[in-house]
């Protein structure tokens, strides 16, 4: 939960990053971004700011901004009828991110946020800069984190159902709610 206050001071600093990182947006645009403390209150340790540019029923584009060290919680995209799930291609533009996929756990860089040693189960650490992308297969676990200066990426997709993610940590609400 977040107060509308926390809500918009997040959507303006990370339109400021976006916008710093070299990708115009509009101030409409700005306004549209998604603050997503996925339930946990705890926004700057666990959370994400996204703005969706189009969602059609085929494919969906977005730009993702972490503030340093905010953690995206592990989750997947599952079969959704007939469908497969969400394949998903991030590419980093601004900063680094740790990004982490099933493998054999390496993980240097990063951190796992304390206490959520359970519900961060794919451990093998991948370090992306500016131009490093990585695509994701549908249901394939993974989570990720900023480096100290925070981070901007896209994400280019198939369809996107973000309320339908799956999540390791059985707290996470999808959904921001939001406090006057």
């Amino acid at each position: 939960m977040l107060t509308r206050k926390e809500y918009t001071a997040a959507q303006k600093k990370a339109g400021d990053m976006i916008k710093h990182s070299g990708i115009h947006i509009t101030r409409a645009e700005e306004e549209k971004i998604d603050v997503a403390d996925f339930g946990l209150s705890n926004l700057n340790k666990e959370g994400a700011q996204i703005l969706t540019f189009f969602c059609t029923k085929r494919v969906s584009t977005k730009v993702i901004a972490l503030f340093p060290r905010q953690t995206e919680p592990e989750h997947w995209h599952s079969a959704v009828e007939d469908d497969p799930g969400k394949e998903e291609t991030i590419r980093v533009v601004q900063g680094t991110v740790y990004f982490y996929v099933p493998g054999a756990e390496n993980i240097k860089a990063g951190f796992i946020p304390e206490g959520k040693e359970d519900v961060y189960t794919v451990r093998h650490e991948l370090v992306m800069k500016p131009g490093d992308q990585i695509t994701l297969e549908p249901g394939t676990k993974h989570w990720f984190q900023a480096g100290d200066e925070g981070t901007v990426m896209y994400t280019f997709s198939t369809c996107a159902r973000d309320l339908l993610d799956q999540f390791a940590d059985p707290k996470i609400v999808r959904k921001t709610q939001i406090v006057d």
